[in-house]
């Protein structure tokens, strides 16, 4: 067993900070990259499908794939984290990504695109991974909680603002270079960030004993996942009727007993049955992929109905692309904010109720689109607050994992939580396909759209997926994220197991 980090001797103060400041400096370029890689690709999405020869629809399978992708590599990596240590980990994962960005470089066909594609879901592995880094320089300081949700704070932040920067930036470039060029510089800083990381951050050991990857639990998450993807599919392409598309959707649900059972078995399983027993920790994950859904499902039907003509179907905004470009900036300054905020908001009232009352404000903001989606302003209004929710709740799962967990299980409590909310984000984005699909969400806007309905569906989905979010951390205990875990005191939570 290892040996429990929290119970060693406090360093002083001023020494956890100075070493921690580093850590993070460095950490923060790593998530700017990351921040400007998820903005870089939606403004020249046309430009992408031209060179492929593809609709501009088809992207939204590179978009599905890649999450289902980042789902197995955050649970894969995470816990391989606690096993043979986060910074190399983070040296795996950022060469990964790279590589696939120079696959989209020379990219000559749909297929080697997706390939590629599939490959930079790797970087979803990397905040949990930087948050477990930051939790362990913060071992038995008094501090460790404060500091860590400070940290985290600090990272999403950056993530979410080098959005901007991004889209900004290859909206700017479009046309004024060859598309290899633009799609290069996502290459290049990638490629920065395995530097980097390899000689800029210290090693740290294994916080766990070596053992097999799970590799039959991986592949049972896996065959459970493209099941639900292939069901999908074909109830887009043959409708509601299909039996084969329903038939997959039961595969994939039924293929969870033999998972369960078989992760229970395991010594260090893909994941832990076990762990989220603690009842710390499974209203943090469970939470975590609610908020999946509401977050990155509603990614797609938001520039769908704003650029949907109301003169012609009765509703939308009819905005055009710099409408767009604004309302998304705005969305995401405001996620930043909400990031940055939380760790003092925590400070003031707990870390539990801070985070409860994000996701119910989160919540809020998915739920004023119901009445207003008239005008341009009410959606600016309506991202504001969803943004501030949102914000909020993402920077605060990985830190409230890390607390309810021990210590040489950080690496997976953490990555738990982004695998979870990409799984959750999976599942929105293909149903709201289909319940969209009219609308050019898999097609193009010049071939039809959804009623009104479709968009009300998605938002009413989004609501009661964030509302139950927070009913769920209502769950958590009331200490959370406040004092420093142990091993022994999260296994008690679990109830002795």
């Amino acid at each position: 067993m290892a040996a429990d980090t929290h119970s060693a001797a406090a360093p002083p103060p001023g020494l956890v900070v100075s070493r921690l400041a580093k850590v993070i400096g460095l950490l923060v370029f790593t998530e700017l990259v990351y921040g400007i890689m998820r903005g870089f690709y939606s403004p020249i999405i046309t430009d992408v499908a031209d060179h492929l020869g593809i609709s501009d629809g088809e992207f939204n399978w590179f978009e599905t794939i890649q999450h289902g992708m980042a789902a197995l590599m955050v649970l894969a990596f995470s816990r391989l984290g606690d096993v043979r240590g986060h910074k190399q980990v983070l040296i795996w994962t950022t060469s990964l990504t790279a590589v696939g960005s120079w696959i989209l470089v020379f990219a000559p066909s749909f297929t080697t695109f997706l390939i590629g594609y599939a490959l930079q879901g790797a970087c979803a592995v990397w905040l949990p991974i930087e948050i477990a880094i930051i939790y362990r320089r913060t071992a038995g300081s008094e501090d460790q909680h404060r500091l860590s949700r400070h940290a985290a704070g600090f990272l999403v932040g950056a993530f979410y603002i080098s959005i901007i920067a991004g889209s900004v930036s290859s909206g700017a470039l479009a046309g004024a270079v060859p598309l290899p060029v633009l799609l290069s510089i996502p290459a290049v800083l990638t490629t920065a960030c395995i530097i980097v990381v390899r000689f800029g951050i210290e090693s740290d050991g294994p916080t766990a004993s070596a053992a097999r990857p799970d590799w039959v639990g991986l592949g049972l998450l896996a065959a459970s996942l493209a099941s639900f993807l292939a069901g999908m599919v074909l109830l887009h392409l043959q409708g509601a009727t299909s039996p084969l598309a329903w038939l997959l959707v039961i595969v994939c649900l039924l293929i969870q007993i033999p998972f369960v059972r078989y992760e229970a078995r395991q010594r260090e399983p893909v994941i832990d049955v076990r762990l989220l027993r603690i009842r710390a920790q499974w209203p943090v994950q469970l939470a975590a992929l609610l908020f999946g859904i509401a977050v990155l499902g509603a990614e797609i039907p938001l520039v769908t109905f704003a650029r949907t003509d109301p003169d012609v179907t009765g509703y939308g905004l009819g905005a055009g692309a710099q409408f767009v470009s604004v309302a998304i900036g705005t969305h995401v300054i405001f996620i930043a904010i909400g990031a940055v905020v939380f760790p003092f908001v925590a400070g003031l009232l707990g870390a539990r109720r801070a985070v409860v009352s994000a996701a119910f404000v989160g919540s809020a903001g998915f739920g004023l689109w119901l009445p207003f989606h008239d005008s341009p302003g009410q959606a600016v209004v309506n991202l504001v607050v969803t943004g501030l929710g949102s914000g909020a709740v993402m920077a605060a799962f990985p830190v409230l994992a890390a607390a309810a967990a021990p210590s040489d299980r950080t690496g997976f409590a953490t990555g738990m939580t982004n695998a979870a909310k990409t799984i959750g984000g999976t599942i929105a984005t293909a149903v709201f396909a289909i319940v969209l699909s009219a609308t050019g969400s898999l097609g193009g806007l010049d071939e039809g759209y959804a009623p009104l309905s479709g968009y009300l569906t998605v938002w009413t989905t989004c609501g009661a997926a964030a509302l139950l979010a927070g009913l769920t951390l209502l769950l958590l205990p009331r200490s959370i994220g406040d004092e420093p875990a142990t091993t022994d005191s999260a296994v008690s939570q679990s109830g002795g197991h």
